[in-house]
């Protein structure tokens, strides 16, 4: 079995997976929200999230791990032992979280996810802002819509709806393009 490199503080990642031979996860537009609530269960208390999107077959997300100090000193963990390696345990519970439910709800059994998420360090400036764009205009690629801005299931409008409150780092992503319009711009 392929040894899985744990996900480290600090680091920010490209994390994905998608459903079984490419099967559907995502089957009412209720299921869409409900994951996203699993993830803020989570994976919020571990890591900052910059950009994702959920499509129907599979999803994507750029994160950067919080540093140790930061997740032991969350009022919502003071009680949680956790270290780095964690992280990887925390997707774990999101994803069997979320089988668990679909299972439940759709009277099907087994795995829904692949057997391992992706995930691939982001190690230059550049590698993060064309991941930005690359996670907003996957729906787009993949012919879910003609217009990846007609999607509804992205980070992309949380960055250019400054009314909405959102636990995305908007202000950094934001501030890593030089503003709303430069953010637009680049997409």
């Amino acid at each position: 079995m392929q040894q899985t490199v744990p996900l480290e503080a600090g680091k920010f990642y490209h994390v994905y997976t998608r459903g079984n031979n490419k099967e559907t996860v995502f089957v009412e537009e209720r299921n869409y929200e409900y994951f996203l609530q699993l993830y803020l269960k989570y994976i919020t208390p571990f890591a900052d999230t910059f950009a994702y999107c959920l499509l129907r077959n599979h999803f994507h997300f750029l994160i950067r791990v919080k540093e140790v100090a930061t997740i032991q000193t969350s009022q919502v963990l003071k009680t949680c032992e956790v270290l780095p390696a964690h992280m990887s345990k925390q997707f774990s519970n999101l994803l069997n979280a979320y089988t668990k439910a679909i299972n439940s709800a759709y009277g099907r059994t087994g795995s829904l996810f692949q057997e391992r998420f992706g995930r691939i360090e982001v190690t230059s400036p550049g590698y993060f802002t064309r991941l930005i764009y690359y996670i907003h205009f996957n729906p787009q690629k993949h012919g879910f819509v003609e217009d990846f801005r007609d999607w509804p299931h992205s980070s992309y409008h949380s960055f250019t709806s400054l009314n909405k409150r959102t636990n995305l780092k908007r202000e950094e992503v934001l501030e890593w393009f030089g503003g709303v319009k430069w953010y637009q711009d680049f997409h």
